[in-house]
């Protein structure tokens, strides 16, 4: 999987999967899903190392904030539910229009670092934060190549699935820090 992943992140091309069967489609889902969180997390530790060694600090993140100022529910629904359907059909489902394009590639990848750079306002805006942002967004990037491929191959909701799974995921450690009143920080 990871093989057909990169070929098509270095040449991305319009072209759907005609597997149906959703045995194989689960079993990508969840190839593509592991895949994702393993880059998003290498990318996040690396972040915060280069962080930490330049003692650099980008304010208080977004996540801490909706923690913060609503409740566990509100905070999964907008994660989980709003956030992946909402960016999907602005990042993910406009690219069958440019299916046939002969830059479909340059599109591709315009999407995603779009899609990167909009999480940059999870962020507290200043110089170091602007500095940073190839670094601070490079999750984003790299989750939002793999949210495009999924897109082109099996459909946009299958992107808004894995999205929202990746989401929900990601926010499994602040789900169970706070329904164990641990703080968040």
């Amino acid at each position: 999987m990871l093989r057909i992943l990169w070929e098509f992140i270095k040449n991305p091309i319009y072209q759907e999967d005609t597997n149906l069967n959703l045995n194989y489609r689960t079993t990508v889902f969840f190839k593509l899903l592991l895949i994702g969180l393993a880059a998003g997390i290498l990318l996040l530790t690396f972040t915060s190392i280069v962080q930490e060694v330049l003692q650099l600090d980008t304010g208080t993140h977004a996540i801490e904030e909706m923690w913060d100022n609503h409740s566990l529910l509100g905070v999964v629904f907008l994660g989980v539910v709003i956030g992946p359907l909402f960016e999907e059909l602005i990042f993910r489902a406009p690219l069958v229009l440019f299916k046939n394009h002969a830059n479909f590639n340059i599109i591709f990848y315009l999407f995603a670092l779009v899609f990167g750079y909009i999480h940059l306002s999870n962020f507290e805006f200043s110089t170091t934060t602007v500095l940073l942002s190839p670094l601070l967004v490079a999750p984003q990037i790299a989750i939002g190549l793999i949210f495009g491929f999924i897109r082109v191959r099996f459909g946009l909701i299958w992107a808004m699935l894995l999205h929202a799974t990746y989401n929900f995921v990601l926010f499994l450690p602040f789900i169970f820090a706070k329904i164990l009143n641990i703080p968040i920080e």
